[in-house]
C-alpha cells in the first residue's frame, strides 16, 4: 500500500460579499487562518449544489480582518456580483499527512477520527468516528461496540488525554454522555402499588 503524502482539509466556507471589488466574509474553519489563506495560497472551491459559481480553485489576492471576521480578495472573483456567486463554496487545502498544528492541544480531524475511546478507569468505549464543528465548541463522535453514535463536547474537562502515539482518548464518561442513562422503568414502588 502507498502511503498517503497529503491530507485535504476544510478550512472555510465563503460568505456574503463586503464591498465592490470582491471581497467575501469567511466562515473560518481552522484554527490556523494566518497559515491557510496567506497571499498567493491556492484553495479547491467546491459550491453548493444548485451553484452557478464555476472555479474550482480560488488563489487568495489579499487579507484583512474587519470586526473579527475574516475577509478575503480572491484573483478569480472580482466584483460584487462576482462575489455573491461564490456564497457558500466551500474552501479545501492539502496538508501533509503528518502535519500537526503548531499548538500543542489542537489536532486535525483525520488525526482523531480511528482513535480508541476509553474512559478514566480504561474502559473501552467505543471509537472516534467523526466530529462535529459547532460555533461554541467542537464535538466528538463517539461509535460505541453496541453502534450507538454519543457526542462529547472536545473540551479538556471531559477529554482530558489525547495520546495520539497510542491511538486512544480519555473521556470523563458520565451518565448520559457516552454510557446510557440507568433504567428507570424496573422501580416497582410506584404510588399503584400502595394500597
Amino acid at each position: 500500500m502507498t502511503p498517503v503524502e497529503s491530507i485535504e482539509v476544510l478550512v472555510g466556507r465563503i460568505g456574503k460579499p463586503h464591498g465592490i471589488r470582491g471581497h467575501v466574509t469567511i466562515d473560518v474553519r481552522t484554527d490556523e487562518p494566518e497559515r491557510r489563506f496567506v497571499d498567493g495560497a491556492r484553495l479547491r472551491a467546491v459550491p453548493p449544489k444548485g451553484s452557478a459559481f464555476t472555479a474550482d480553485t480560488l488563489t487568495v489576492a489579499g487579507s484583512r480582518w474587519h470586526q473579527g471576521v475574516l475577509h478575503l480578495l480572491f484573483e478569480e472573483i472580482s466584483g460584487r456580483d462576482a462575489a455573491e456567486s461564490a456564497r457558500g463554496v466551500l474552501l479545501y487545502t492539502d496538508i501533509p499527512a503528518d502535519a500537526t498544528p503548531e499548538d500543542p492541544d489542537e489536532y486535525y480531524d483525520h488525526q482523531l477520527i480511528g482513535l480508541a475511546a476509553y474512559d478514566t478507569e480504561g474502559n473501552h468505549l467505543g471509537e472516534v468516528s467523526g466530529l462535529v464543528h459547532g460555533g461554541a465548541q467542537d464535538l466528538l463522535t463517539i461509535r460505541t461496540p453496541d453502534r450507538r453514535d454519543a457526542l462529547v463536547p472536545f473540551v479538556k474537562a471531559l477529554v482530558p488525554v489525547v495520546d495520539l502515539a497510542e491511538g486512544k482518548v480519555v473521556i470523563e464518561d458520565r451518565p448520559g454522555l457516552v454510557t446510557p442513562l440507568p433504567d428507570d422503568t424496573d422501580d416497582t414502588d410506584t404510588d399503584q402499588d400502595r394500597p
